[in-house]
């Protein structure tokens, strides 16, 4: 179901236009941010302003309607990153030169992974947004 456009406004304005997984700036990517549903509509997941966020196009696809992923330091199932209910802060940081996003629990671990956070591509991106002093976000 479409998310009516008055819901859309209110979750870009409290994500500050910025995808709520990564950080990106729409305006460093360049493309209109995706409206992730944090649990999937397949999941039972509804069109209420705190099941929506900001995603960029890597993350939303990367995520697709997984809402668990392995941590990689531990082996063990954890659930991915709400950003509604969660700090961000708590759970990620940036690496000392801005361009890699460090999980600093379970939760950060699994979605850094399960969202290809740090791709290459991403990376190599963010390296230009820190070089022009447009990123990491504060």
């Amino acid at each position: 179901m479409a998310v009516p456009a008055a819901i859309r406004r209110v979750v870009v304005a409290r994500d500050e236009y910025r995808c709520a997984y990564c950080q990106t700036s729409e305006d460093n990517c360049g493309l209109a941010m995706h409206l992730d549903h944090i649990v999937p509509e397949v999941a039972g997941g509804g069109n209420e302003i705190e099941n929506l966020c900001l995603a960029c196009f890597n993350c939303n696809v990367s995520k697709g309607a997984q809402q668990n992923a392995v941590d990689p330091e531990t082996g063990e199932n954890a659930a991915l990153f709400h950003p509604v209910q969660q700090r961000w802060a708590d759970h990620f940081g940036w690496s000392r030169d801005g361009t890699h996003i460090i999980g600093r629990t379970p939760v950060g671990r699994a979605t850094v992974s399960a969202l290809k956070m740090n791709n290459p591509t991403v990376v190599f991106a963010r390296r230009r947004w820190v070089d022009a002093g447009w990123h990491p976000p504060t």
